[in-house]
């Protein structure tokens, strides 16, 4: 099992930045896929970024693509969500995940995710 810990979710004007990170525990962190979802306000949990095992595979939302930046240290058990130029359309609560899922064709699904961290609010104001 892993147990997730998101933090650095805030309160921010349009065109700032915030750097999330999820804390893992556990030896096997580099055993999981790590995702990043979002939930906003009366929305269904969408898909971010996912990073592959190595860090080698990255994928991102249309809507994130050339702004947020996913990274993983398997060293410190961390997966980082570097967010750039956002927009008041990025406010949602920002889940963390892991899952152990080898099909690729998953990983931008929530139900592919075994574990879920307790999320983080980021807003954007406009």
């Amino acid at each position: 099992q892993v147990q997730l810990v998101e933090s650095g979710g805030g309160l921010v004007q349009a065109g700032d930045s915030l750097r999330l990170s999820c804390a893992a525990s556990g030896r096997t962190f580099s055993s999981y896929v790590m995702g990043w979802f979002r939930q906003a306000p009366g929305k269904e949990r969408e898909f971010v970024a996912f990073i592959s095992w190595s860090g080698s595979v990255t994928y991102y939302a249309d809507s994130v693509k050339g702004r947020f930046t996913i990274s993983r240290d398997n060293a410190k058990n961390t997966v980082t969500l570097q967010m750039n130029s956002l927009k008041p359309e990025d406010t949602a609560v920002y889940y963390c995940a892991a899952t152990l899922s080898t099909y690729r064709s998953t990983w931008q699904s929530t139900v592919t995710y075994e574990y879920w961290g307790q999320g983080t609010q980021v807003t954007v104001s406009s």
